[in-house]
C-alpha cells in the first residue's frame, strides 16, 4: 500500500508535512516567490482569483495579495495589483463567508459577476437536456457554473492584462475533484502539492478567522444539493486523503476509494489526448 501511496504522491508532487513553524514560513515564502516569478516571467502585473468563501480560495488570495504587495515595495512599481472576484450564481447561500474572505484578504480591487443569467441562458438553448432527469441536468449545469466562472475570470484578466490563479491542491487533485476546463483551468496554481490540512495551516499562519479556516469544504455546484460537503462526494474524509498522500496508514476501504478515483480521473490531470 505504501508503495502505491508514494508513487501517487510523487506524481502529484506532494509536499511533506510541515515539521515546525519555520518550515511552514519557508513554504509560504517559496510560494509567494513563485507567484511573483510567474508575474515577472509573463511581463504582466495583475492577478485575478475567484473567491468562493472556502479556505482554498482564501489561502490562494492571501498568498497573491502578499506577492503583489511585496512586488510593489521592492520595485516601486504601483502597477502590481490583485483582483478578487465574487462569482455567485444569483444569491450564494454562504455569501457571508465569501464576503468575510474578501474582507480579510483586503484585495486591491473587488469585482462581482453574477453567472446566473449566463448559465440559465445557455441551459435554455441546450436541446440535449430534453428527456433527462432533473438530477442529471442539475449535475451537468454544476460543471457549467464552474466553467462559466472561469470564463468570467479570464475575461477580467484579459481586460486587466493579468493572470488567473487556480486553487487546486493535492487533496483535490488525487480525487479529480475539480471541473475540467472550469476551476481546473488557470495560469498558475500556487497551492499545488499541498494537502488540505497544509492549506488550512497556511491560512491560519496569515491569521485568517478560524470559522473560515475550518469551514466544511463544499463545491456548492448543485441546486438540488446546495452546500453538499466535498467529503459526501468523495466517500472518504480529507483527513484520510491527507494521510494517504503523506504515506500514513489508512483504512483499506479508504485506500481503495482513493486509488480507484485517482485512476478514473486521470484524464483530468493531463493534456488532451492526442494520436
Amino acid at each position: 500500500m505504501q508503495a502505491v501511496q508514494r508513487e501517487i504522491a510523487e506524481q502529484l508532487k506532494v509536499q511533506p508535512p510541515f515539521k515546525d513553524q519555520t518550515d511552514l514560513e519557508a513554504e509560504v515564502a517559496r510560494r509567494v516567490a513563485f507567484i511573483q516569478q510567474c508575474l515577472l516571467n509573463s511581463g504582466l502585473k495583475t492577478l485575478v482569483l475567484g473567491i468562493s468563501g472556502g479556505v482554498d480560495s482564501l489561502t490562494a488570495g492571501l498568498l497573491a495579495q502578499r506577492a503583489v504587495r511585496e512586488l510593489r515595495a521592492s520595485s516601486g512599481d504601483q502597477g502590481y495589483r490583485f483582483i478578487a472576484v465574487r462569482l455567485p450564481y444569483d444569491v450564494q447561500f454562504d455569501e457571508h463567508d465569501a464576503q468575510a474572505s474578501v474582507d480579510f484578504i483586503e484585495p486591491d480591487e473587488r469585482h462581482t459577476v453574477n453567472i446566473g443569467p449566463a448559465v440559465k441562458s445557455l441551459a435554455n438553448e441546450v436541446a440535449a437536456f430534453e428527456g433527462h432527469q432533473a438530477v442529471t441536468r442539475d449535475f451537468v449545469l454544476g460543471n457549467t457554473k464552474a466553467r462559466m466562472r472561469m470564463v468570467a475570470q479570464y475575461t477580467i484578466a484579459g481586460a486587466a492584462h493579468g493572470l488567473v490563479i487556480g486553487t487546486d491542491h493535492a487533496a483535490e487533485a488525487v480525487m479529480g475533484f475539480f471541473t475540467k476546463f472550469g476551476d481546473g483551468a488557470c495560469d498558475l496554481a500556487p497551492l499545488s502539492g499541498l494537502v488540505k490540512n497544509q492549506v488550512r495551516a497556511v491560512a491560519r499562519h496569515f491569521g485568517a478567522p478560524e470559522p473560515l479556516v475550518e469551514k466544511i469544504p463544499t463545491a456548492d455546484l448543485e441546486d438540488l444539493s446546495p452546500g453538499k460537503p466535498d467529503e459526501a462526494s468523495h466517500g472518504v474524509t480529507y483527513a484520510e486523503i491527507d494521510a494517504f498522500l503523506h504515506g500514513q496508514p489508512v483504512r483499506e476501504e479508504a485506500f481503495k476509494i482513493i486509488c480507484n478515483t485517482y485512476n478514473k480521473t486521470h484524464h483530468k490531470r493531463v493534456m488532451p489526448f492526442a494520436p
